[in-house]
Order: structure tokens, then C-alpha cells, then sequence
């Protein structure tokens, strides 16, 4: 009995763990531009140092913003999204389960979002609506996403590609360098109306562990928008202004997850008409945009750090 008990346990993340899983689940928020409640923030540093469990952290969430509307306070709707996908990230990431399939990706979609009454798409389904997205670093200019009636067909395509695709042979960078390219293809099909960078980043995580890399999750929790804005410039072209696709942005931002290099990650330097900005940031408007996200992301950093103290 001793030993099963040893078993069972090895199976419990440790605290450093817990707390590396909850930056990451918190940082991610970021890329939405939503900010986890002080609540949240008190839940989760009980949950790691054990005192309580994940499933005693969403029930105390759930209950806090009932009770928010039963004494007919306005509820918080954003902090709550932000709130209950921050404890289902944790989940997630805390569970050494995978399956390489669109299956897996749709569903960390449904689970990400389950018990959010503000979203308002189906959660894990493929959207059935096509989109653009006005992206600050694109000036404003939208990534071509999938056709709604293409993305089954996409998905199936690019994950079969994918698995007959032979790693043998290829260096750590190599991996990396292949992954990243799948997973940027993955991230322009779009498959879902809302929460799609998020549910990627969590597919990312757990499909890299597979390959048995050690990867720093507080990568994600510190530069969730700069991986956003990656991977809008890995698929962006616009050749007549001499634009062009690039994955440098991605594999510096996973070069420092993986192999501990020291790339400066800055926002700024993704835009498409960088060179022709003053530096250091200016007060108009786009300079405002910058500085904005420079603030969000440190005060977001603040809150994680309230986690570790």
C-alpha cells in the first residue's frame, strides 16, 4: 500500500510546478487583453501551497461571481473569463495526458472554456463564419484566416502532414524549427471564433513536452502578446509594400523557452513599419497602443509574481 501511495503521488505537481502552471494560465489572459481578479489571485497561491485542490479552486470561482449576481452586483465579466480559463489552463497543464489529433485541439477549446457564460461562440466547434482581425502590428491590416467551410478539411490535412513527418535525424533546433512551422500553420486556420491563440499555446505546451523539451512555461506568462504577434507576422505577406511571412519572431521567442537563449522580445520590433518609428516610443497614437501593452504586461507580471511571495 506504501508504494501505491508513493505512485499516486508522483502524479501531484510540485509547488514550483503549480506555480509555473498558474503564471502561465495567468500570463495568457494577456493576449486578450483580460486581467484575473484579486480573488483569483488569493485562490490560486492557496491552491499552490495545497491547500486546496483545483477543483476546490473552480468551485470557490464559480461560487464567488454567483453570489456577485445574487446581491445584484454588476459582474466583472472579463475578469471572470479571465478567472475560470485561468483555472482550466492550470488543469490542463497539470495533467500528463495528450493526444496528437484535431480531436485534442477542440478539445482543450471546450475545456478552456467551460463555465464561461460570456463567450459567445460554441466552445469546442469549429466556427462556421468566416473573419478578419485588425492587428495593431499589422497596421491594422488582417491575417487571411481559413474559410469557415475548409477548417475540418485544413486541420486533418496539416495534423496528417504532421504526424508521417520523420524526426529522426534532425537536431534540437531542427525539431523546434518544424514544430514551430506546424503550429504556425495551425494558428492561421483559426479554427474557433474566440480563444484560439490561447488554446493554442496550451496545445503548443503539451504537444512539445511529447518531444521530452523542457519548457519554461513563464515564457508564455511574460510575452503571450509578443507570441501572438509572432505568429500574425509568420502569416502576413504583402509583397507590393515588400512584407513578407517570417518565422524569425516564433523561433526567437521559442529559442529563449527552449535553449535558453537571450533574444530581446519586444512588441515594437514586430510591426511592420518599425524602422520607420521614432524610438524611443512616441505619443502618438500607435506609440500609445505600445505603451499600453508595456504597462498591461507589467502589471500583469506584478500579479503573477504575488503567486511566488
Amino acid at each position: 500500500m506504501k508504494d501505491f501511495d508513493e505512485y499516486i503521488k508522483q502524479g501531484e505537481p510540485s509547488q514550483a510546478e503549480k506555480a509555473q502552471f498558474w503564471q502561465t494560465a495567468i500570463g495568457l489572459q494577456d493576449v486578450d487583453g483580460l486581467k484575473p481578479s484579486q480573488y483569483l489571485l488569493d485562490t490560486a497561491k492557496e491552491n499552490i501551497e495545497g491547500k486546496i485542490t483545483l477543483d476546490e479552486v473552480k468551485y470557490r470561482i464559480n461560487s464567488y461571481y454567483k453570489q456577485q449576481r445574487k446581491k445584484g452586483q454588476t459582474a466583472d465579466n472579463r475578469s471572470e473569463e479571465a478567472d475560470k480559463v485561468s483555472a482550466n489552463i492550470t488543469e490542463i497543464l497539470s495533467e500528463k495526458t495528450f493526444v496528437f489529433s484535431p480531436a485534442e485541439l477542440t478539445g482543450i477549446h471546450r475545456r478552456l472554456f467551460t463555465g464561461v457564460e460570456t463567450m459567445h461562440v460554441k466552445i469546442g466547434k469549429y466556427r462556421d463564419y468566416n473573419i478578419t482581425k485588425s492587428e495593431w502590428v499589422l497596421d491594422n491590416k488582417t491575417v487571411f484566416y481559413a474559410s469557415a467551410d475548409t477548417i475540418a478539411a485544413t486541420l486533418n490535412y496539416d495534423f496528417k502532414e504532421e504526424k508521417n513527418f520523420k524526426y529522426k535525424g534532425l537536431n534540437n533546433r531542427e525539431t523546434v524549427e518544424h514544430i514551430v512551422n506546424f503550429i504556425s500553420g495551425v494558428w492561421q486556420i483559426h479554427a474557433f471564433g474566440e480563444g484560439n491563440t490561447r488554446t493554442i499555446a496550451v496545445f503548443t505546451i503539451k504537444y512539445l513536452r511529447t518531444f521530452g523539451f523542457d519548457v519554461k512555461n513563464d515564457m508564455f506568462a511574460q510575452h503571450s502578446w509578443y507570441f501572438r504577434n509572432a505568429l500574425v507576422r509568420a502569416n502576413y505577406n504583402d509583397y507590393q509594400n515588400k512584407i513578407y511571412a517570417t518565422q524569425e519572431y516564433l523561433l526567437k521567442f521559442f529559442g529563449n523557452m527552449l535553449f535558453g537563449e537571450n533574444s530581446e522580445l519586444k512588441n515594437r520590433y514586430l510591426h511592420v513599419n518599425f524602422k520607420k518609428m521614432e524610438l524611443p516610443v512616441s505619443n502618438n497614437a500607435g506609440g500609445r497602443e505600445i505603451e499600453n501593452v508595456g504597462e498591461m504586461s507589467e502589471k500583469c507580471r506584478r500579479d503573477k509574481n504575488k503567486l511566488l511571495n
